[in-house]
């Protein structure tokens, strides 16, 4: 698994994912905040299913 997640997308899919997680903890959204777990993870591990399944990274460019 090659990482496809760059820097700042990693850091607005953890702020994201946790926002949504403490929101669904409150019980503020309900159930389906708990979705956020799945940016939470994809920051975590750098990759992302959907980008790979598309051909996106957001990765800076390796050079030679």
């Amino acid at each position: 698994m090659n990482a496809n997640v760059g820097g700042l997308d990693r850091i607005l899919r953890a702020v994201i994912g946790a926002a949504l997680v403490v929101l669904a903890l409150t019980g503020t959204v309900g159930l389906w905040g708990w979705i956020g777990i799945v940016p939470l993870a994809t920051a975590a591990f750098g990759w992302c299913p959907a980008y790979r399944l598309f051909g996106f990274s957001s990765c800076p460019m390796k050079r030679p």
